[in-house]
């Protein structure tokens, strides 16, 4: 056979799996087209993927590196990090450069401060107070410099991935219209599932295969668990970064509501899991039907029952020590009805 086999597929079939014979019996398991094939994309998705999955390591090393430089600091007195934002902002990065080049008076390297970092100035002070010498110096020029070739290779990366991108133009677009989903994480997307869903049946195998799914570990009617699969590793992360931004975008779309719902019920985690899912699925029907996202907007779950929104609103209020009178309006009367 030409394609590989899936060892998932493999795993969940009885039989031989663990002894001598362990060949022989998957050899006719995949005569008799027990298998399925693993998902082995084109060539073109395989470059990118390469690509895609070179720079997330690279960019996860860099974020690495920006600990290692925090921690080292703070081993020299020096708590940068508890004043600014982001150790390589243009502020934080100009204090370093010059704690690296001998200068060691907490009032001048303050003074580097730059933007809205000047109304900060007496923190810095306090802040860069420390015993900066010149060993603590030669180990920071180095983490600079690591960090500044990890950048180098992430701009190089992030080029030739826009040259391996103009096939896949109008899928990215798309993507780019669900909320929370970036350039970068629909280029993930692209990357690993080939942008193609005639692999993927429907949206439930697609959600399965990146291991975005609830488990279904179950016997003799009891659930022993639930727990996902390992799936796609970049691709769990890519989502998993959507999904944090759908966590943190403003309230106004239906992928923010059903996360709030989620969680509201079950925690974060299954929350951002379950944000996930609804990607995917939104994902598998976009590349399938070949259209935008279409958002239904955040009152989706108070449309589709409004009697247990108004009791829910109304047991808050009981809560908070209020006695409620409701006097409908017309648009709740439409909604109800």
């Amino acid at each position: 056979m030409t394609n590989l086999l899936s060892c998932q597929a493999a795993r969940n079939i009885p039989g031989r799996k663990t002894d001598v014979s362990d060949s022989a019996w998957l050899a006719q398991l995949g005569a008799h087209g027990l298998l399925r094939a693993s998902f082995v994309p084109a060539e073109p998705v395989r470059r990118l993927r390469d690509l895609t999955r070179a720079r997330t390591i690279a960019t996860q090393d860099r974020s690495r590196e920006v600990q290692r430089l925090e921690k080292f600091l703070e081993s020299s007195g020096i708590k940068l990090s508890a004043t600014v934002t982001d150790l390589m902002g243009v502020s934080a990065r100009a204090m370093l450069e010059a704690l690296v080049h001998g200068e060691r008076d907490p009032q001048k390297l303050a003074s580097l401060a730059r933007g809205v970092m000047k109304k900060k100035i007496p923190e810095l002070v306090e802040a860069l107070t420390g015993r900066f010498e010149e060993h603590h110096a030669f180990l920071v020029r180095m983490h600079l410099d690591r960090y500044d070739s990890l950048t180098a290779s992430i701009d190089s990366l992030t080029a030739r991935i826009e040259e391996a991108m103009l096939p896949f133009r109008t899928e990215r677009a798309l993507l780019e219209t669900i909320p929370g989903v970036s350039t970068l994480v629909a280029d993930v997307v692209i990357a690993e599932t080939g942008a193609d869903m005639a692999t993927f049946e429907t949206p439930g195998r697609l959600a399965s295969w990146a291991g975005v799914s609830p488990g279904a570990n179950e016997s003799a009617g009891r659930v022993k668990s639930t727990h996902t699969r390992h799936g796609d590793s970049y691709l769990k992360g890519a989502l998993g970064q959507a999904a944090l931004n759908i966590a943190r975008h403003p309230k106004g779309t239906y992928l923010g509501a059903r996360y709030r719902h989620i969680a509201a019920r079950r925690g974060r985690m299954k929350a951002i899991v379950a944000t996930e899912h609804a990607i995917l699925a939104a994902i598998w029907q976009m590349f399938t039907n070949g259209v935008i996202y279409d958002d239904v907007g955040e009152k989706f779950f108070i449309q589709q029952n409004p009697i247990k929104a108004k009791n829910n609103a109304i047991k808050r209020l009981h809560e908070l020590g209020y006695n409620v009178t409701l006097t409908p309006t017309q648009n709740a009367t439409d909604t109800a009805a």
